[in-house]
């Protein structure tokens, strides 16, 4: 668990969103947000996208801030490509189930059993697994990377068993699996899609690589955040049941207003599946970090500089 900060006693000005523009260009800060955050947030954002995409504009911003609204191994992945650089996280409880699942040291005596190995490691993983990994990759490119590597050579991959085995089937490839999920993917119930489905006879099912099989064998399309975005833009079909986080609906019914997007709900009785991690930051928690300048993402830099060369070799390969 991180270190939490005690709630700010000021009184949070009326004008929340004018606040927090106002101290962008006070600290010539950028913010970064994932598909998953709160509306909100994802509206005030200046750059929104998946891992691949918000990586992508951390390893190239010039900004002297970033704000990272998302969750913690962003917020690293983020301060790894700018190790000089304020990284602000507006609540560092928010972590990851996924990253959480694959603590380093089970995961250097697992790599230690296979020595020929190399390690591909999904980015949703903490910044010392990323610095025991050859490679970085996320839901994006993972499919890419791996094919651009020689057929003879054996792969670990972490920390993901889901996506893991969905990058086995599209190339083929024998890998050494991680046993990890993510909490919001590895619950989505097939039952209750199937319900959905006889509901919704017409609606296309779209579904992440972080679900399970029994989720996957039913998606008419399966890709990244991103990739489910774009694929529900331009297809000709009206109506998606969406097979990951729903906070990425927001911005589905804003490019295509006329369409309907049915959240896939998990096993329990709720009819959501929102990230809880994804879920703590919010707009106020934002102000405060940008007034207070905290919570702020630190690492040892010999962990950064370890995690830095597999993220440099995944941009690359990208």
């Amino acid at each position: 668990m991180f270190t939490a900060v005690a709630p700010p006693q000021e009184t949070l000005p009326r004008d929340l969103v004018g606040a927090i523009q106002n101290l962008k260009k006070e600290l010539n800060a950028v913010i970064l947000a994932h598909y998953y955050q709160e509306a909100a947030i994802q509206d005030i954002a200046d750059y929104l996208g998946d891992s691949l995409g918000l990586s992508q504009q951390a390893a190239s911003t010039d900004a002297d801030v970033i704000v990272f609204a998302g969750v913690h191994f962003m917020a690293e992945t983020a301060k790894i490509l700018n190790p000089h650089k304020l990284v602000l996280l507006p609540d560092l409880e928010a972590g990851c189930s996924l990253a959480d699942s694959c603590p380093p040291r089970e995961f250097t005596e697992f790599k230690q059993r296979h020595p020929d190995h190399l390690v591909i490691s999904y980015i949703n993983c903490t910044a010392e697994i990323k610095a025991l990994s050859d490679i970085i990759c996320t839901s994006s490119n993972a499919v890419k990377i791996v094919q651009q590597l020689p057929e003879d050579q054996k792969i670990i991959f972490a920390p993901d068993r889901n996506l893991g085995r969905y990058v086995m089937e599209q190339t083929g490839r024998q890998m050494v699996l991680w046993q990890g999920s993510c909490i919001v993917h590895e619950t989505f119930s097939e039952r209750r899609l199937l319900e959905l489905k006889a509901k919704y006879p017409q609606a296309e099912i779209i579904a992440h690589p972080e679900c399970g099989e029994a989720i996957l064998r039913h998606a008419d399309f399966i890709g990244s955040t991103t990739a489910l975005l774009n694929y529900s833009n331009k297809s000709q079909g009206k109506e998606f049941i969406v097979g990951t986080e729903p906070g990425i609906i927001h911005q589905m019914e804003k490019l295509s207003p006329s369409k309907q997007f049915i959240p896939l709900p998990n096993n329990s009785n709720c009819d959501c599946n929102e990230c809880p991690y994804m879920r703590l930051n919010t707009l106020e928690k934002l102000y405060w970090a940008m007034k207070r300048r905290s919570p702020e993402i630190t690492l040892p830099e010999d962990t950064m500089a370890a995690a830095l060369k597999p993220i440099q070799r995944m941009l690359a390969m990208s």
